[in-house]
């Protein structure tokens, strides 16, 4: 993992988490919708206050061409994706790191509904908070975004094995902020082609 720098700047990465194969939805998500969940989730993040906005990818492949990502927008080839989620949050926090942000802020492609409002009050309650953590919350259930300083970034990549990612670690943190979005968002992740299909 590149070295990290303690930093006094807020800036944030946002990290859209899109490699996966979608194997329940039928086919990779960050093609879901004709590309609009992707979309949606750059453009959040972006609106929501971070600066870059990197879209990490895999199952689709390392060619980012038909994903039409809009202008500006960075992203990074996860080559061992297929090993589980702990790749491509490794890989997020090294690309963040590589941008010299002090938080990152993670956003998987398929929760469509969350939009800038949610990234905004998380960002904003982790900058507030001392232990540089914050989460978004839905109806009692934690969800994302997740937005994590610095700080923690290696104890993280150290700690991230198979298809566990960040959670092994955020998990046993007692600093946790948890940010209530009801009003704002559902949360809700679409495993699925309709909802409810199973």
């Amino acid at each position: 993992m590149p070295r990290i720098e303690a930093l006094t700047h807020d800036s944030c990465a946002g990290i859209v988490l899109a490699a996966g194969a979608g194997t329940r939805y039928g086919k990779p998500k960050a093609l879901a919708e004709n590309g609009a969940w992707l979309t949606a989730a750059i453009t959040a993040l972006r609106d929501g206050g971070c600066d870059p906005v990197i879209v990490l990818l895999g199952a689709t492949g390392p060619d980012p061409a038909a994903l039409n990502l809009p202008p500006g927008t960075r992203w990074h080839w996860v080559a061992d994706w297929a090993t589980g989620l702990s790749a491509t949050v490794r890989a997020g926090l090294a690309e963040a790191a590589r941008a010299g942000t002090r938080y990152v802020a993670f956003r998987p492609v398929d929760t469509p509904d969350i939009g800038a409002e949610v990234v905004a009050r998380v960002l904003a309650a982790a900058r507030a908070s001392e232990s540089g953590l914050a989460r978004s919350v839905f109806h009692d259930t934690p969800g994302h975004p997740v937005v994590i300083e610095n700080k923690h970034w290696e104890a993280i990549y150290a700690a991230a094995v198979g298809d566990a990612g960040a959670g092994s670690y955020l998990g046993t943190r007692q600093d946790m902020v948890c940010v209530t979005c009801d009003d704002l968002a559902t949360g809700t992740d679409r495993d699925f082609p309709e909802v409810g299909a199973r």
